[in-house]
């Protein structure tokens, strides 16, 4: 669920942080540019891990600040596909059912991919299995807003939502580049575009919502 990803950085620190010891004002620089924030290719930053090389710092004509670059790893949030998780059901729609990890939103399980039969209540606006039970017949058993659940990762989606035009255009820092060189994007939470979506399912047996299963 969560990696470490090597990536570097210029940081740049502005005069009235010099009081700041450096490798301080660094840490302080790079939580603030990438923690909760999706990185391109990479996934949703958490933490910073460490600062593995700090390399020289300059200074640029008419900006007092200097520009370091540092080679570092940051906590990152990026499930494998097949990997099992559990999360908390946040809302349901035709579409299928809508999950959250509490620091992460964007993940739904498609409506086809839920347990089979299932149906969806468009007045509570939830979705239910019809499990067929041994002794009481069809039962069927509602995936309630707030209940945890257990799904597989099956598909992952990353949208680049970097300005594409001058109207999309923001003030925004330079993009840091993983260890391989490529740049890489950092995309705002506050877009409207989801920059990194997960996809996944429930239609396996101990899937589904964790109640169904510790009830026996």
């Amino acid at each position: 669920m969560f990696v470490l990803v090597q990536m570097k950085d210029t940081v740049r620190i502005a005069p009235h942080l010099f009081h700041l010891d450096t490798m301080d004002a660094i840490r302080e620089a790079l939580n603030k540019k990438f923690a909760n924030k999706v990185v391109y290719k990479v996934g949703l930053c958490i933490a910073l891990w460490d600062v593995e090389k700090v390399e020289d710092s300059f200074i640029f004509p008419g900006d007092g600040a200097t520009h370091t670059i540092v080679h570092f790893r940051f906590v990152v949030f990026r499930p494998f596909v097949d990997e099992i998780l559990i999360g908390r059901i946040k809302s349901c729609s035709k579409d299928g059912v809508h999950i959250t990890m509490g620091f992460f939103d964007d993940i739904i399980i498609p409506s086809d991919s839920l347990q089979h039969p299932s149906k969806f209540n468009e007045q509570e606006q939830l979705w239910s299995w019809e499990y067929e039970a041994p002794e009481e017949g069809k039962v069927d058993l509602p995936m309630e807003i707030g209940g945890d659940i257990r799904f597989r990762v099956v598909d992952e989606t990353f949208v680049d939502t970097t300005p594409s035009s001058p109207e999309d255009i923001k003030p925004m820092a330079p993009p840091a580049t993983a260890v391989s060189g490529t740049s890489l994007p950092i995309t705002d939470p506050a877009t409207k575009k989801a920059p990194y979506t997960l996809s996944g399912s429930i239609s396996e047996m101990g899937l589904g919502m964790v109640s169904w299963w510790n009830a026996g």
